[in-house]
């Protein structure tokens, strides 16, 4: 490609792991699993959460929010990494670069704000047990999505266009399995460091306010908690707020590895398998996290199996 400018090149070309032939086959065969696998995982929490009256609370409103978008989030990504591990045809055309960036950016941006939100949500279920269900109005729960969706995607909006305006200069081969913005910066043939820069101070407002949220909402949960008196009490009460807290740790570290540290250090390599990590591993492995260790899920799972088997 002769061009100068990203915006006339017909397409990119996403090298992923093709430098390790062996890994890609076994790969290939992992990720598909995984990807059933997490399917399987969030659409069952999505039906459940619809067909149990007993869930229909903030809680698995949020959760079911959370699944969808984990769904979203891994479409976005890993069936074009398939297709790209079983061929040699490796390339994405430049619209579907923006979109890819733009959906999964959009995508874990609004994970990020609604983290927070079902943060806040086992604040007040734990703290203000006795005003909860004024405190979180149906209403309210859906202005919070919502606010969620929109400020995730305003946000992807103006990164992707920020991304997008720099200048490739003919550069078209992708160090990653997907567009995203450090490999995609690497690509520039001029200095990147004001959009490094506005890029990094977006992220920490995106990563580090719903971050601030979380650690003040378990900070009070906690000092709750350890005013129970009885052991049973306490086991409840961290056994609801557990589950979301070790998603927030898998996801939140992962996040925070790729986009908050100085691109001088960003190494390829590392950074693919992380994003290997947020981009599969966690959409599959939050359906467990959630169903495993809570009981009243297992509890509908259980309910309607016996009911379908009855029928």
């Amino acid at each position: 490609m002769e061009q100068k400018n990203g915006s006339s090149f017909t397409g990119f070309i996403l090298l992923g792991f093709s430098d390790r032939p062996q890994l890609e086959r076994v790969l290939f065969v992992v990720l598909l699993i995984f990807y059933l696998l997490t399917l399987l995982g969030n659409t069952t929490i999505i039906a459940l959460s619809r067909l149990d009256p007993h869930l229909h609370t903030p809680m698995y409103f949020f959760l079911s929010n959370l699944s969808f978008l984990d769904l979203c989030y891994t479409t976005s990504t890993v069936p074009q990494l398939l297709v790209h591990l079983r061929g040699a045809d490796k390339s994405i055309s430049f619209g579907g670069c923006v979109a890819q960036l733009f959906v999964s950016l959009g995508l874990g941006s609004t994970e990020c704000i609604l983290l927070g939100v079902m943060a806040f949500d086992r604040y007040a279920a734990v703290c203000r047990p006795l005003h909860y269900t004024v405190i979180m109005h149906p209403r309210l729960c859906a202005l919070m999505a919502s606010a969620s969706w929109f400020i995730g995607f305003a946000n992807s909006s103006l990164q992707t266009v920020l991304i997008f305006l720099v200048p490739l200069c003919g550069r078209n081969k992708i160090d990653h399995f997907f567009c995203e913005i450090p490999p995609l910066l690497k690509l520039a043939c001029v200095d990147t460091t004001v959009i490094e820069s506005e890029v990094f101070s977006v992220s920490v407002v995106v990563l580090l306010i719903p971050v601030a949220l979380i650690t003040f909402s378990y900070g009070r949960i906690i000092r709750a908690v350890l005013r129970i008196k009885s052991a049973s009490g306490q086991r409840k009460a961290f056994g609801t707020c557990g589950s979301h807290f070790t998603v927030v740790s898998l996801f939140y570290g992962t996040g925070i590895y790729i986009y908050l540290q100085p691109s001088n250090h960003y190494s390829q390599d590392q950074g693919k398998f992380i994003s290997l990590f947020y981009t599969i591993v966690t959409p599959m492995v939050n359906p467990v996290i959630y169903t495993l260790r809570n009981k009243d899920m297992i509890g509908a799972m259980k309910k309607v199996l016996c009911r379908g088997y009855d029928s």
